[in-house]
């Protein structure tokens, strides 16, 4: 007799954004090999056809989409899983951290932030709650950051968005439980990926290895982002909603 496996996405139909890179193609290329079928959405299609060569199974989408560019994302989702199948989950993965001064903050730069992490999101989580777009017992998952609870210099911005993002997925939790949607975020402390790069080139080397130091485990890597999403988009977290699961290797702590 076949074991229940309550880790197990087999049969899940999951849409990931920022599957072109970093977190959210680790997300993507992981999903797959736990029996999901992935549809990978970003605005790059060279990059996420990179990913898409990685993945294990069939029947994966590629989906182009500025979340920024005026598309009406609830009409796009909800073509895609016409064109498809309802989605069971959602891994939204697609962000930007573009460290800054205060003094050096435009509101354009400010602006940009918002809209890219959080409104983004929020127009993901009503597009994903319209009828047919998604199945019962379906799961959302929103990429936070440490830096929701924590300060850096030259992060306002993105300490700002984060914390956004973390409200709005409580709150979300508490209106959508009644539709059968689970609404959780993942808060990785920093783990090596593009962005990470893009910030030691700013603030140099020696600042790179302070802010690893606080990290007792060291700095985390993608997968140990994909490990948690799959938790939160399967049976095994099934009681689980409203909340935000860290991962960073004790940076909190």
């Amino acid at each position: 007799m076949t074991q229940f496996n309550p880790f197990s996405l087999s049969g899940k139909h999951v849409l990931v954004t920022g599957a072109s890179s970093g977190i959210g193609r680790e997300v993507a290329i992981w999903l797959s090999k736990q029996g999901a079928t992935v549809t990978l959405a970003a605005r790059d299609v060279s990059r996420l056809e990179a990913t898409l060569v990685r993945m294990d199974g069939i029947g994966h989408r590629l989906e182009v989409i500025d979340f920024l560019g005026g598309t009406d994302v609830p009409q796009w989702l909800k073509s895609v899983a016409k064109m498809s199948s309802p989605f069971d989950g959602l891994v939204h993965a697609a962000g930007v951290q573009m460290p800054m001064p205060i003094r050096a903050t435009s509101m354009g730069h400010w602006e940009k932030i918002m809209s890219t992490n959080v409104t983004s999101g929020f127009s993901l989580i009503k597009a994903f709650r319209q009828k047919g777009v998604c199945n019962p017992d379906s799961s959302i998952v929103l990429i936070s950051s440490v830096m929701a609870q924590s300060g850096e210099p030259a992060l306002l911005g993105y300490c700002a968005s984060k914390g956004a993002v973390e409200a709005m997925v409580r709150a979300a939790a508490v209106e959508l439980a009644r539709e059968g949607i689970r609404v959780n975020a993942i808060a990785p402390g920093v783990v090596q990926t593009e962005l990470v790069d893009a910030l030691e080139s700013l603030v140099g080397s020696d600042s790179m290895k302070a802010i690893e130091q606080r990290h007792p485990l060291g700095f985390g890597k993608a997968q140990d982002v994909a490990y948690a999403a799959n938790y939160l988009l399967s049976p095994a977290a099934s009681w689980v909603t409203g909340t935000t699961l860290v991962v960073d290797g004790g940076y909190l702590a």
